[in-house]
């Protein structure tokens, strides 16, 4: 084919569905949901920048270091990290990918997260604990998308590599890996029951 793909955007996801996933999963909601209880920081930083919903992102954002069931959900997530940076062609001879952050985000109906990404990290993801039906997947933006110049609108039934946006389907027990400079953001929950995530940076310096 003389058309090529150059430069592109790979994201990783996957199930985290060791034995006993179930039990599992239901305690790292308990955490999570006891957490916002206990947090008074953390609601009043989400009071402004998380309004209507709850994240520990400005008061309790190593979890892995508090928790024994966020450390396990760190050991579990290590190979897939190592996966996805092998297959980014990552030169980590002598370097190690760690977890610098991971922190708990709860979504009541109409909360939405807006259009950013996380500077200093080199790998972002979610693991997903909760996610009723009906609840809004993680949406990704084209990084080129600012660079469009007199480009046509995409057709309807554009293949997914050639659409400016891309969202990631969203179930309980899963998880998703990107770079950290890739901007994404999570619209609106449209449903009554809370959408609830642990999101986590990895770093190599």
């Amino acid at each position: 084919m003389p058309t090529r793909s150059l430069f592109p955007t790979l994201v990783y996801t996957a199930p985290l569905r060791p034995p006993g996933w179930r039990a599992f999963n239901a305690q790292l909601l308990r955490e999570c949901l006891q957490l916002r209880e206990d947090d008074p920081a953390g609601r009043r930083w989400s009071e402004k920048k998380y309004p209507g919903g709850y994240t520990s992102y400005g008061s309790q954002s190593r979890m892995h270091t508090l928790s024994p069931t966020f450390a396990r959900l760190e050991r579990l997530l290590k190979r897939h990290v190592r996966a996805y940076a092998r297959s980014l062609d990552f030169d980590l001879d002598g370097r190690e990918l760690s977890m610098t952050d991971c922190w708990v985000n709860v979504m009541p109906r109409l909360v939405t997260h807006g259009l950013h990404l996380h500077p200093l990290s080199t790998i972002s993801g979610t693991y997903y604990v909760r996610t009723p039906r009906g609840v809004p997947g993680l949406k990704l933006e084209d990084p080129r998308l600012d660079r469009f110049m007199a480009a046509p609108p995409r057709r309807a039934d554009a293949a997914p590599d050639n659409r400016a946006w891309a969202t990631m389907p969203v179930a309980p027990g899963t998880f998703v890996l990107f770079e950290s400079w890739l901007r994404h953001e999570v619209p609106p929950n449209p449903v009554a029951q809370e959408r609830v995530s642990i999101s986590f940076n990895y770093n190599w310096f």
